[in-house]
């Protein structure tokens, strides 16, 4: 089998279990993830700007 037709059985199979597992972990929580994204990309900003001095 060429590695196309693997990895299209392997999500044929992945999408055929159904979905029973939502209740098995807890949900993300949005507020969390977006402010850690955000303080995330505010503290890249930051080192960004101070390794460009020269503007």
């Amino acid at each position: 089998m060429t590695l196309a037709s693997t990895a299209h059985h392997a999500f044929i199979a992945l999408a055929s279990e159904g979905g029973g597992h939502e209740a098995e972990h807890n949900p993300v929580m949005p507020y969390l993830t977006g402010g850690g994204a955000l303080l995330a990309l505010l503290l890249l900003l930051w080192i960004t700007t101070r390794f460009n001095r020269d503007r």
